[in-house]
């Protein structure tokens, strides 16, 4: 019940009765406003931006300009080169239009004893991930066919669970909610 709480909370779906409820029940079980906090400080992160800052480098002068690039030039030619291999390579071994694309699916979920996949690729059948470690991350890889895709994890075989890094989701028939994914596609 609690973790349905959590998320409930976190994504404004109660009213104002049951939040008056959910804090006391924060303040009145220790074990529970822990597990509040540290689902509170997860989704603080993964809404925190990939890159804070770049560098920007300094421009010489005009005088300067052959001086600064002299000592540059062979790694820069190196780069160059390296960088045409890397944009062959990819353009040479892109996957054929229409083939299955491989996908790895990740969530944080510590506490759980059992996490599954259920989804438009498994013909929503459950298929289990496996724990990577102990560091109560989960995950598994499979090669989806590249369109739209909905999803769900479901936790210890009983609370379906949307993928928190995915954006998009839709509710489901059964009160839940589903993530959505386009495999294969480039942006």
């Amino acid at each position: 019940m609690g973790e349905e709480w959590i998320s409930q909370f976190i994504d404004d779906e109660m009213t104002l009765d049951e939040k008056i409820g959910f804090v006391e029940e924060i303040h009145e079980n220790g074990t529970f406003r822990e597990e509040c906090l540290d689902l509170l400080r997860q989704e603080k992160r993964l809404r925190e931006p990939l890159v804070r800052e770049v560098p920007v480098p300094e421009i010489p002068s005009r005088r300067r300009w052959a001086a600064f690039f002299r000592p540059a030039w062979p790694p820069a030619f190196a780069l160059l080169i390296a960088g045409f291999a890397l944009v062959l390579a990819v353009n040479l071994y892109r996957p054929a239009e229409g083939q299955p694309v491989p996908f790895r699916f990740v969530v944080f979920e510590p506490s759980a004893e059992r996490l599954e996949i259920a989804g438009t690729f498994t013909g929503w059948e459950k298929v289990p991930m496996k724990r990577s470690g102990e560091s109560g991350y989960w995950e598994i890889f499979l090669s989806l066919p590249p369109q739209e895709h909905r999803y769900t994890y479901v936790v210890d075989g009983e609370r379906t669970m949307a993928d928190p890094t995915a954006p998009k989701r839709e509710r489901d028939d059964f009160g839940g909610e589903n993530s959505i994914i386009n495999a294969g596609k480039t942006v």
